[in-house]
């Protein structure tokens, strides 16, 4: 799936949190960076991020915005997603926390908060599958997925918990990488998820 135009574009879920630093993390990589408010939003995308936040403020936008079903209908007619953080979050299918809407795009169990409160924020070099160096994590209230279904492929993970894992044509990331100077995650979901090959 490709945008319109020139470039193509990559739409960031607006409702809520740090979507501005994703865009700007986009269109550093020569990509168009859409802020999406509404289902219309998704026509034409070449690939949807849902960035951290509040897991449970987003997922109440979203269903009373329609991008719930809308994300969940762009998504299972191919259309690549990355979660990030709270983003990692509302893409499983099942929570071990209170129940909050969930899009359910990856078969996966995940534990909110799963490192503490934002007091317990940190930073972790983290080996990744297929990167060749550390990537540093930052990790602000992160999740992480405590069990793992069929066609969900491990990325990364801390003592035995999954922070990082993808499916066909979708990413989680329990930490920010748009609040760091290191792009390999950025590039690897346009050019791994989204099969975007040039992003500059």
């Amino acid at each position: 799936m490709a945008g319109n135009g020139d470039r193509p574009k990559v739409g960031i879920l607006a409702l809520q949190g740090d979507f501005r630093e994703h865009c700007q993390v986009f269109d550093e990589l020569g990509v168009e960076a859409v802020e999406v408010r509404r289902h219309e939003d998704l026509e034409g995308l070449a690939g949807v991020v849902v960035p951290g936040g509040e897991s449970t403020t987003i997922g109440r936008m979203m269903v009373e915005s329609g991008l719930l079903d809308g994300i969940r209908s762009y998504f299972y007619k191919g259309g690549p997603v990355w979660g990030t953080c709270a983003g990692m979050v509302l893409a499983a299918s099942a929570t071990t926390g209170p129940r909050q809407p969930l899009l359910g795009l990856m078969n996966a169990l995940v534990e909110r908060n799963g490192f503490g409160r934002q007091v317990h924020s940190f930073e972790a070099d983290l080996d990744v599958e297929g990167f060749d160096a550390p990537f540093t994590g930052v990790f602000i209230r992160a999740p992480f997925f405590e069990d793992v279904g069929p066609g969900v492929e491990v990325l990364s993970e801390i003592d035995g918990r999954v922070v990082a894992a993808r499916g066909e044509n979708i990413l989680v990331t329990a930490f920010h990488p748009e609040l760091t100077d290191d792009r390999r995650f950025h590039e690897y979901f346009l050019r791994e998820v989204c099969g975007i090959e040039r992003s500059q």
